[in-house]
């Protein structure tokens, strides 16, 4: 039976090169990794029911919550638009898992509200399906 796992010291890493990744910005939540399959319809004249076979996964741009910052929000944006490698890695010396993927990320300053947090949304489009590996082993070399 599982107890769960909480999403404490998930942290987002994104470099160059594998080798080279650091935190990119402390964040608040992450989307899901990952999305459904489309269907390629099969049904031919002699079926009694449609029938299909999976297609291509289906990701689109990857939103990340963060606080805003001043400083943090010009660093993202000085490495905006330029290939990167990502990795979240979900805490606890890695045991409770990585995943990364390559793309191009964006940030911009979210909408303000009375008694509420400023925030920016860090916006990854990813060029690569997402692995469930850390980067080092997925991009090595």
């Amino acid at each position: 039976m599982s107890a769960g796992m909480s999403t404490i010291n998930t942290v987002l890493k994104a470099g160059a090169t594998a080798s080279a990744l650091t935190q990119l910005c402390k964040i608040k939540s992450y989307p899901q990794l990952g999305g459904e399959r489309e269907t390629i319809e099969t049904t031919d004249m002699e079926d009694n029911a449609q029938t299909f076979v999976p297609g291509v996964q289906s990701v689109s741009a990857m939103q990340f919550t963060c606080n805003y910052d001043k400083e943090k929000y010009a660093s993202i944006k000085e490495t905006a638009n330029t290939d990167q490698i990502y990795e979240l890695d979900f805490g606890a010396d890695g045991k409770d898992g990585k995943f990364s993927w390559k793309g191009q990320h964006d940030v911009f300053v979210n909408e303000g509200a009375v008694n509420g947090a400023r925030e920016m949304t860090l916006s990854i489009l990813p060029s690569t399906e997402i692995y469930n590996k850390d980067a080092a082993t997925q991009f090595a070399g």
